[in-house]
């Protein structure tokens, strides 16, 4: 029954997860067209659109963290492979636990401090200094989308770690394979 529910909560969260991905690469694409349009009306015309660099800006903040939650999920967060890959088995575990946890807490973070700075930004109408003038908040939003998504990545790793369940990322270093 828990293997049941563990598969259904890993699928749910890898479908959102992978959505959220999508939209991530999608501003990574937006990113790229609208700096090579910058380029072409700088150099041919010269008319550089100003308000590019502050677009291409936003766009990275959310390429960012709707990444985020993906890429812990893979196991490709920052880590200390030449420490990990010499654990055993059950200090592995300890190791995947406390990354989890530290996920998991920074991830709070940018829900509690990303929502109250969004609200207090909305409150005020606060909006981006230079030549892309938006509420700032709408941007500030997707702190704690992030986290909140991050978080839940994290209390996955953990339930998985806690069943005695693999992790979900395919081990890349040698040593870290499966005989």
């Amino acid at each position: 029954m828990m293997a049941r529910v563990l598969a259904l909560a890993a699928r749910a969260l890898g479908a959102l997860s992978q959505a959220a991905t999508a939209a991530s690469a999608a501003g990574v694409l937006a990113s790229l067209a609208l700096i090579a349009w910058a380029v072409v009306l700088r150099y041919a015309f010269n008319r550089p659109p100003a308000w590019v660099d502050d677009a291409v800006g936003f766009l990275l903040v959310l390429v960012v963290m709707l990444a985020a939650a993906q890429v812990l999920r893979r196991g490709e967060h920052i880590g200390v492979d030449l420490l990990t890959s010499r654990l055993g088995p059950r200090a592995r575990r300890w190791a995947d636990a406390w990354v989890a946890l530290a996920a998991l807490a920074a991830s709070l973070v940018f829900v509690v401090n990303g929502w109250s700075t969004a609200m207090l930004s909305r409150q005020l109408g606060i909006v981006a200094e230079g030549n892309v003038e938006i509420p700032v908040y709408w941007a500030q939003l997707l702190l704690p989308l992030g986290g909140m998504m991050m978080a839940l990545a994290a209390l996955e790793a953990l339930v998985r770690i806690a069943a005695g369940a693999p992790p979900l990322h395919v081990p890349q270093h040698p040593a870290e394979r499966p005989e």
